[in-house]
């Protein structure tokens, strides 16, 4: 059997990376910029095939409108820099806000409401579930991961 499959959030201001940006061009892209020690050490434990809910970020947006899927590992860049690269998987049916997540999932233990500036955060399976089925899933998911009973 292969490794298990991990998931992920990443967070960007839509006026620098947005959803549409990602899903032009056969959605692949480069994810870098990050410089916080913590979250580059996140992006450094992402294997191939680990899926991603695409983030808005600011005060407007705050909400999963995507899920992408790493397709290339952690490799150095630039000074002290790296990136993973990722390919769009398909966008949520319907966006799933902050604050819902918060009402929803109050009591959880979620990376993304604990530390809430980081720009990539683990996601636990079951949170990624509730995110997933709160959002109606994701074009071409129909609700179900692979190997899922």
């Amino acid at each position: 059997m292969g490794k298990e499959k991990n998931y992920w959030l990443l967070k960007t201001e839509p006026g620098e990376w947005s959803w549409d940006d990602q899903a032009a061009n056969g959605g692949l892209s480069k994810w870098d910029g990050v410089k916080n020690k913590q979250a580059q050490k996140y992006m450094k434990g992402m294997g191939v095939g680990d899926l991603c809910f695409f983030y808005h970020s600011g005060a407007k947006s705050r909400r999963v409108v995507g899920v992408v899927e790493v397709v290339r590992e952690w490799y150095e860049e630039g000074e002290g820099g790296g990136a993973v690269d990722v390919k769009a998987v398909g966008e949520m049916k319907a966006a799933v806000g902050l604050a819902e997540m918060k009402k929803e999932l109050k009591g959880v233990e979620f990376s993304l409401f604990r530390q809430p500036r980081l720009s990539v955060v683990p996601v636990e399976k079951g949170v990624w579930d509730k995110v997933c089925e709160m959002g109606g899933g994701y074009e071409g998911n129909d609700g179900e991961e692979e190997g899922d009973d």
